[in-house]
């Protein structure tokens, strides 16, 4: 019996993707691309915030935070709502609001307008990504998510090799608000395409819900083995993000890499990361999701350690530590989400999807805000203390560990039971 059942679930890992569900996998990756891009851009620009607002850590801090908290509650207050309509047109609804903050932010021209342009920016942003991860989870089977997860985050990399440095490029040739109007442009396409081609996703409205949506949210956060992901992606969030803000400021005046010279790394990192996903989606369905975490995750704080404690370094040396940092982050990230997929019943999907992406999103914020604490900027631009952040970081990803070894089992005895 079991391996009848080992060999249906290996066959499940290999079946084919229907052509529309090929379609689904290119558009949410798309959008998922403008979303990280939005978000991702923050950090590199960072450098030319600082110097030209006359802002120090702290208050940039702020910056990259006020979207993450503001995703975060709107994400909770979505929440009950998200199983009540169809996907699409709620995707649609939070897509428009997003591309609005982002045109906020590619016409702000001081401190304030801009922070209050990325609090739109949040409130709609942050709950696409949630939208996204329910329609993956309608449409795919749990031995197929680590693929289409794989597929749909090479987003990521998309953002590292294409979108960042031409960002850069822009920021440098013509101001920083160009990189938020570039986004824009390329969200308005991404829109009209869902407009005409994304069928209706409303499998979930034929399970009948009689609760009112602050009763279901009231419910969803209720459940112990939910409020258990919850914690885990929080943790999750925070040990990936202490990091990311301060890593240009890091790179520029401790590392003394020329800002000419930031493209060509992010585009490098991109495109190992671009070639990295699919084989991490991949074996995150063949060897085991937990596994491939745990491998990431031994990975990822190797490479924190060695890249939080280097001095005046070439090139070419920090390609290769951000190369293999990134190949445990992308291992860690895929069948974390793989896994989170298979959590919450039908009926709870979305309110589990928002809720999770509203941890996941304050967490972050929160993590930005530790990091502006503990990193001081000298006078000369040097950053001290960023090795403790990233110590921080390495211990917490061991937390991470042992709550997903919890969540794999779970997830694991709820697949042999039945197919969610």
């Amino acid at each position: 019996m079991k391996s009848s059942t080992a060999a249906n679930q290996a066959a499940l890992t290999k079946e084919p993707f229907t052509g529309y569900q090929v379609f689904v996998i290119a558009i949410l990756a798309f959008l998922q691309f403008t979303i990280i891009l939005d978000f991702m851009v923050m950090a590199p620009l960072g450098e030319i915030l600082t110097k030209q607002m006359q802002i120090n850590p702290k208050e940039f801090s702020w910056v990259v935070s006020a979207y993450a908290f503001s995703a975060g509650i709107s994400g909770l207050l979505a929440a009950g709502f998200a199983d009540k309509y169809d996907r699409k047109k709620l995707l649609l609804f939070f897509y428009v609001g997003f591309l609005v903050g982002t045109l906020l932010c590619g016409i702000a021209n001081n401190y304030y307008f801009l922070l209050g342009a990325r609090i739109v920016t949040g409130i709609f942003g942050g709950v696409v990504g949630s939208i996204s991860a329910a329609i993956i989870t309608d449409l795919f089977r749990i031995q197929q998510r680590g693929r289409v997860m794989g597929f749909v985050q090479m987003a990521f990399s998309l953002s590292q090799i294409a979108g960042i440095p031409f960002s850069l490029y822009l920021a440098h040739e013509l101001n920083w608000h160009a990189p938020f109007l570039l986004i824009v442009g390329i969200s308005t396409a991404v829109g009209v395409v869902i407009v005409k081609w994304l069928k209706p996703v409303n499998a979930h409205l034929s399970v009948k819900q009689e609760q009112n949506p602050f009763k279901h949210l009231k419910t969803t956060l209720s459940n112990a083995f939910y409020r258990r992901a919850f914690i885990t992606t929080a943790l999750l969030s925070i040990g990936g993000f202490l990091m990311m803000p301060f890593t240009t400021q890091f790179l520029v005046n401790n590392i003394l890499i020329p800002e000419i010279k930031l493209p060509l790394i992010f585009m490098t990192t991109g495109l190992c990361s671009l070639a990295i996903m699919p084989i991490v989606g991949r074996y995150s369905d063949r060897v085991g999701k937990f596994r491939m975490f745990m491998f990431g995750t031994l990975i990822a704080a190797i490479m924190i350690g060695i890249y939080v404690n280097l001095g005046p370094s070439p090139v070419w040396v920090i390609m290769l530590i951000n190369a293999l940092m990134f190949l445990g982050i992308m291992s860690r990230m895929i069948p974390s989400m793989a896994l989170m997929s298979g959590i919450p019943t039908m009926k709870d999907r979305g309110a589990f999807m928002a809720i999770n992406s509203s941890t996941q999103q304050i967490a972050g914020g929160i993590a930005s805000i530790i990091g502006g604490l503990i990193i001081i900027q000298l006078p000369d631009g040097k950053l001290l203390h960023f090795d403790l952040v990233g110590y921080l970081g390495i211990v917490i990803m061991g937390i991470c560990a042992v709550l997903m070894w919890s969540i794999n089992k779970a997830v694991s005895k709820k697949v042999h039971q039945a197919e969610p």
